[in-house]
C-alpha cells in the first residue's frame, strides 16, 4: 500500500500561481509512476500531469501545456505540480495517484493508477 497526502491547494486570482506538493508513505517511492489529475464539479476527473518512476520523463495534458510543471523529489518521497497563469476553469480538486509501482511505461489513463490521495482544493477567481 501507498499513502499519498497533498497539500498546497487554495484560493487564487486568475493569472497567480501554486505548487501542490504530494508526499508519499508505505512503499518504495522511487519505483511509482506518479501523476496528478483534477476533478472539477460535475465533470469527470481527468489527467493533468504524469513522471516517471525515475524522473526522466512527463507527460503534460495539452490544457496545462506551456502553464503547469510536474517535478519529484525521490529523497522526498515527493511529487509537486507547480501551477502558473492559473485559469478560473483550473478550478477543481487536484489527485495525488501513484500506479502499481512496477516500474512501467509512462501512462496518463485513470485507470493505470492504483492508489489516491484525498485531494486538495484548488480555486481560481476571475
Amino acid at each position: 500500500q501507498v499513502q499519498l497526502v497533498e497539500s498546497g491547494g487554495g484560493l487564487v486570482q486568475a493569472g497567480g500561481s501554486l505548487r501542490l506538493s504530494c508526499v508519499a508513505s508505505g512503499r518504495t517511492f522511487s519505483n511509482y509512476n506518479m501523476a496528478w489529475f483534477r476533478q472539477a464539479p460535475g465533470k469527470e476527473r481527468e489527467f493533468v500531469a504524469s513522471i516517471r518512476w525515475s524522473g526522466d520523463r512527463r507527460m503534460l495534458a495539452d490544457y496545462v501545456q506551456d502553464r503547469f510543471a510536474i517535478d519529484r523529489d525521490n529523497a522526498k518521497n515527493t511529487v509537486y505540480l507547480q501551477m502558473s497563469s492559473l485559469r478560473p476553469r483550473d478550478t477543481a480538486v487536484y489527485y495525488c495517484a501513484a500506479d502499481d509501482g512496477t516500474q512501467k511505461k509512462l501512462e496518463y489513463e485513470i485507470d493505470e493508477y492504483k492508489f489516491w490521495g484525498q485531494g486538495t482544493q484548488v480555486t481560481v477567481s476571475s
